[in-house]
Formats: structure tokens, C-alpha cells, sequence
């Protein structure tokens, strides 16, 4: 049986040329970046330009990366290391009710310590209004986190709006980007960010790896403590064939990023499409214009969630309920409540299918016409 894997938004397989790249670094270098003798040097001289080449792919300074163990560690510095650093100017934070879990319980944890913090809500497309925001921004406000683009749904964001709304306030303004970056052109000037985070395994990188862009001049309490690397924001020993690895991934992306998501555009249409010549009844969740081209999330009256996934796996298609880091959870998706309420059917028939490296017409066409006979099949 053809397995099919319609997840790439969970997580991405290594490009070939990553794994060349990684297995070649393992086998000629292995000194320690902060060494001064001659294999220090070396691997210093690899960090260095590989810091350069993924701070070039978003408009950034070599000195603004913050290398980080992936997505999660970078929202939980961007977070925790700005709020503890700017704690003097006020105790108010703003976010929005469909962010990554790494950034709600980061800002969880911060009101256990004190602080204020304003979830905002979304429309049903999932997406954040540049006036609430303006109406929650308060004086005391210190730190304004909102995603670039939903991981569950896909939808963008008014991230250069907010950015131009808080341009003359002291806030600092933090985005997850994780699922924008290596789809969507980014540019941290143009958008008007403080901070920005990735992670290289959605990217055809390694997992493990990521970065938190943060502007020159920008204070974070550190996280970690032991050692002086990353500038003193970040203690440890670099992790050099997994930059190395995130590096490639970013060079070989860089060639092809209009073509790719054309490709996944046509895929999503191509999906839908397919579903309705099979007069499969659906509902889109989220924007089919402005989101990001690689996901698309589809809601299936009359059937479940557990049911739909599982009949998907033994047809061999990999798809998801959601975010990967509540897979096997039986609570509903925090998104897809904010965005249609605790009451809609929505939470509980909606299926997220996302495409990547590898993923091919026929590929598309066969998970379609496969979903079409398991919604019929369950609908009984």
C-alpha cells in the first residue's frame, strides 16, 4: 500500500541535501566554536556564515539570531526573556486566543506571576483585528505576541498593521512565525517586529534547531545559564550540524520558494475540488486566499475526528486533527473553538492536510478521492 503523508505541517523529512550537508559536518567538524586553537576556529568560522545566510533570509543582522533547540524554545525566550528584562515598564501582555501552546502557556505562566494578559479573539476565518488590538494596547503594555500565520487553519495575519500600530509605543512586538518561514517572503523591517521565532523541522531541516530573531538593542533575561555563547543570551555549546542542517534547508528553499507554493496553492484547490466532484459535503476553515499555501483545514459534517483519522491511516494518509503537539489529545481544538465556539460541530469533524517536499498530483488526487469514500463510508 502507498503511504501518503499529508502532515508536513506537523513536521517536514529532511531534504537529501541537509542530510549530506549534516553527515559531512559530523565527519570533519568537530571543535567547539568557542575554542581558540585551530578546529575552534574552524567550526567558528561555519557558525558564523551560517548565522549569516539565515539572517540574510529575513532581512536581519548576523548578531540579531539567537540559535535555539526549535519553535518552542524560541517563544518561550521571546516571551519570558522580554517580559523579565522590561518587567519596569509595566505588567500587561497581549496575545491572541488561537496562538501556538508554547506561546499560551508562556503567557500562562506568566499571569501566575503577576501579569496581565489580554487573549484576543479572532473572526471565523481565525484571524486577529488590528483594532482590537489597538483597543487592548494600554500604557502598561510591554509585549504584544501574535502569530504570522496559524498552524492548525493557515491563516495570516495583519502582522505588518500591528506593526505599524505599535511602532510608537514601547511594547515589543513578538511573532511566531514557524509556519510562515519558507513559504511566505519575510522581511523583520518590512513587517515592523521586535522578535520573531522558527524552527528549521517545518522547513525540510532538522529537528532540534531553530532561531529567535531579536532586534539590535533588545534585552531578554536568559533562559539558560553557564557559558557566554549567543551573545550572552543563550549558555551551551552550539549545536553546529544541526545549523549546518537549517542552513542548507534555507539555501535549498530559497531556490524554489514561488514555485513551492504555487505548487501547494494548486494542491489545496486541486483537494477541494476533487471532494466536490465527489460530492463530499465540507466547510473550509480559515481562508482559502490568505493563508499560507501549504494547509488546508476541512470541517465534514456528520462524521468524527478519531474516526476520520484512523480510516485515513489504514488507507495509508497521514493528516492530522490539529496542532502536532496535541495529537492524541481528546480536548478540542483551542482554534477552531475561538474561531466557531465550544457549541459548533466544527471541533469535532475537522481535519487539517498539509503538503511538502515529496508531495506529488497523483499523490493529492488519491488522498482526495480516499477521503471522499471514508466521509461516504462514516456517514453511512
Amino acid at each position: 500500500m502507498e503511504r501518503i503523508y499529508l502532515d508536513h505541517a506537523a513536521t517536514s523529512p529532511m531534504h537529501p541535501k541537509v542530510i549530506e550537508r549534516m553527515s559531512e559536518t559530523m565527519g570533519t567538524l568537530f571543535g567547539n566554536p568557542s575554542s581558540i586553537h585551530s578546529f575552534g576556529r574552524e567550526a567558528r568560522r561555519q557558525l558564523d556564515e551560517a548565522r549569516q545566510t539565515i539572517a540574510s533570509s529575513i532581512g536581519a543582522k548576523a548578531n540579531e539570531i539567537i540559535f535555539t533547540s526549535g519553535g518552542t524554545e524560541a517563544d518561550n525566550m521571546a516571551i519570558l526573556g522580554a517580559v523579565e528584562a522590561s518587567s519596569d515598564k509595566g505588567r500587561h501582555i497581549i496575545t491572541s486566543s488561537i496562538e501556538h501552546h508554547a506561546v499560551l502557556h508562556a503567557c500562562m505562566r506568566l499571569e501566575k506571576l503577576g501579569f496581565d494578559v489580554t487573549y484576543l479573539p479572532v473572526d471565523e476565518e481565525g484571524r486577529v483585528s488590528v483594532t482590537d488590538v489597538e483597543k487592548a494596547l494600554r500604557d502598561d503594555t510591554i509585549l504584544v505576541t501574535i502569530m504570522y500565520a496559524n498552524n492548525e487553519v493557515g491563516t495570516i495575519q495583519p502582522i505588518e498593521e500591528i506593526g505599524r500600530l505599535l511602532a510608537g509605543h514601547q511594547a515589543l512586538f513578538h511573532t511566531d512565525a514557524v509556519q510562515a518561514f519558507g513559504l511566505l517572503k519575510l522581511d523583520v523591517n518590512t513587517a515592523g517586529v521586535d522578535m520573531l521565532s522558527v524552527s528549521a523541522h517545518k522547513l525540510n531541516g532538522p529537528k532540534g534547531i531553530g532561531f529567535l530573531f531579536a532586534k539590535e538593542g533588545i534585552k531578554l533575561a536568559p533562559r539558560s545559564f553557564g557559558g557566554e555563547q549567543e551573545r550572552k543570551r543563550r549558555a551551551g555549546t552550539e549545536n553546529l550540524v544541526s545549523i549546518e542542517g537549517f542552513r542548507e534547508a534555507v539555501m535549498v528553499n530559497r531556490e524554489n520558494l514561488e514555485e513551492k507554493a504555487e505548487a501547494y496553492v494548486r494542491f489545496k484547490k486541486m483537494f477541494m475540488d476533487i471532494l466536490e466532484e465527489e460530492s463530499v459535503t465540507f466547510k473550509l476553515n480559515g481562508s482559502l486566499a490568505d493563508s499560507v499555501p501549504h494547509i488546508v483545514n476541512l470541517s465534514f459534517p456528520g462524521t468524527n475526528v478519531e474516526a476520520m483519522l484512523v480510516n485515513l491511516d489504514l488507507a495509508g494518509i497521514a493528516a492530522s486533527s490539529g496542532s502536532a503537539c496535541t495529537a492524541g489529545s481528546i480536548e478540542p481544538s483551542h482554534v477552531l473553538v475561538a474561531m466557531f465556539g465550544k457549541d459548533s460541530e466544527r471541533i469535532v469533524n475537522s481535519i487539517r492536510f498539509s503538503f511538502g517536499l515529496g508531495t506529488t498530483e497523483e499523490m493529492v488526487e488519491k488522498a482526495a478521492r480516499e477521503t471522499a469514500l471514508i466521509v461516504k463510508r462514516l456517514r453511512g
